[in-house]
């Protein structure tokens, strides 16, 4: 009884020193919006840049984010999981030395490029990685984790980088990706890619190591069940033609595909990027480093809340009543923004409401991150088959990519056009949109085991292969079921 009490605490740790990747994204990710104003004071920096050049720099990320995951999509299945999580860590070392150098625009492009080649890489492999390592009751704990690490970076810059001047908060960068390279050293390599490699016996020390087991028999039953699983899964061919083209597929490309562009386009990370300039345009009298600070504490304590509710709640009420909030926050902000650029209201008048846009920005990043901005990175690890996992994983990334791409480039120039009321509204439609298309089509998947969710998903085209497969399963929902009150207390000891 002993080892079942510790059977998850190794995967608890893992996932925490996988999280100091997420903690760095973080960073890296949220650190235009204390460095933009420092960008359009010419007192604060000797970087020569303009409006449009800060558009270009800010989109950089995307074409990043695309190279990495592409990278990442042979990589994780030539070299392994652990080997893409480690290596990740040197575009994102290398582009900050840069920056301590960079006078130029273009510097500051190649920056922002090598970080999006490292998101690119941890975004892919990390959601896949604790899929594949997870226990099927705390898989969405340990994911959605993650987040809340990420937003621990957020809260990191947002809170000291106003207070720090540009040099200084920029060397501070260079020992993040050090930090999570060292303690992502010891984590062991995922059981699925060594059963993919036909590594039997290394994938069984890797499940010793994870689940404590002190019963070898136990930890065979369980290598019976992930061995027949991926044996059957890896009939099938690895190949993006395979992807897009196989009609097992359909269901999990439409599912991750929708979700990934209603999350993007409902401008939840483009509004964080330009919260200073926005807050700069509703004159209110707040100061932005108030706003920063404030923006970064909410975000980090909801996301607390949110590595609990995804395995609580479930993934499908999360995404559907998240997107729905965010859409009413975005109309609650573009409203104010339509009083002062459409009716023209007296500025004087408007001013004891100009508090009204940050409130409707922060509920949209509180909302965001309680439910689609967490689970995004859930589902689509759960959803594919192993065979296909790598290149559908880094094929979502890729078409992310270019996504951000467009949200980040063509903010400046929407604003430009529409206005700022035109452009939350507009991101608002897309919320409401991304809750209906997860009324409609998303699953639950909660507490379902990988194979179950293929089941679910492919229905009659799922092969079950030989017979060896369901002799065990139901020995091992009995043995998880058996866990879940067990996991509960490895918590609060944590």
């Amino acid at each position: 009884m002993e080892q079942r009490r510790r059977s998850r605490i190794v995967q608890y740790l893992v996932a925490a020193s996988v999280s100091l990747a997420s903690l760095t994204l973080g960073v890296s990710s949220t650190w235009p919006t204390p460095v933009l104003p420092k960008l359009k004071n010419i007192n604060e920096t000797n970087v020569d840049i303009n409006d449009q050049e800060i558009s270009w720099m800010l989109a950089m990320n995307s074409p990043g984010f695309i190279a990495g995951s592409f990278a990442t999509r042979f990589i994780s299945d030539r070299f392994g999981r652990k080997a893409t999580i480690l290596g990740s860590a040197f575009p994102m070392a290398l582009g900050t030395v840069l920056l301590l150098f960079a006078q130029k625009a273009w510097l500051l492009y190649v920056t922002r490029f090598l970080w999006g080649g490292s998101t690119g890489m941890i975004g892919t492999v990390v959601s896949m990685y604790l899929a594949e390592i997870a226990d099927k009751d705390i898989r969405g704990t340990l994911s959605v984790g993650t987040r809340f690490m990420f937003n621990l970076g957020a809260l990191l810059v947002t809170a000291v980088g106003p207070f720090m001047s540009y040099q200084t908060l920029n060397s501070s960068l260079v020992i993040l990706p050090v930090c999570y390279f060292v303690a992502c050293w010891w984590i062991p390599e995922s059981p699925y890619y060594y059963l993919k490699e036909g590594r039997t016996h290394d994938a069984g020390k890797t499940l010793t190591k994870l689940r404590s087991y002190k019963d070898k028999k136990e930890m065979e039953d369980e290598l019976s069940i992930l061995q027949s699983s991926v044996s059957n899964e890896m009939r099938r061919d690895s190949s993006v033609k395979e992807l897009f083209t196989g009609k097992q597929y359909r269901s999990a490309i439409i599912i991750s595909a929708g979700l990934k562009l209603t999350q993007i386009m409902a401008g939840v990370m483009a509004v964080q990027h330009y919260l200073g300039t926005i807050m700069q345009d509703t004159k209110a009298e707040i100061k932005l480093n108030t706003v920063f600070i404030i923006f970064g504490a909410v975000r980090f304590v909801i996301g607390i809340m949110s590595s609990v509710l995804a395995d609580r709640v479930g993934r499908r009420p999360l995404l559907i009543y998240s997107f729905l909030g965010t859409g009413i926050c975005h109309i609650i902000a573009g409203a104010y923004f339509f009083c002062q650029e459409v009716l023209k209201i007296n500025q004087a008048s408007l001013t004891p409401y100009a508090i009204i846009p940050l409130i409707g920005i922060l509920g949209s990043s509180v909302i965001s991150t309680l439910g689609f901005s967490s689970i995004i990175f859930v589902v689509p690890a759960e959803i594919f088959p192993i065979n296909i996992k790598a290149v559908a994983m880094a094929s979502l990334s890729i078409y992310g990519g270019i996504l951000g791409f467009i949200v980040a480039k063509f903010f400046q120039d929407l604003k430009d056009w529409t206005g700022l009321c035109g452009v939350f509204w507009i991101y608002s439609g897309v919320a409401i949109a991304g809750a209906l298309f997860s009324f409609i089509y998303v699953p639950e998947t909660k507490g379902k085991s990988l194979r179950e969710i293929q089941v679910l998903l492919q229905g009659d085209l799922y092969d079950e292969g030989d017979g060896k497969l369901d002799q065990v399963v139901a020995k091992d929902d009995h043995r998880d079921t058996e866990l879940q009150e067990l996991n509960r207390r490895d918590v609060s000891r944590l």
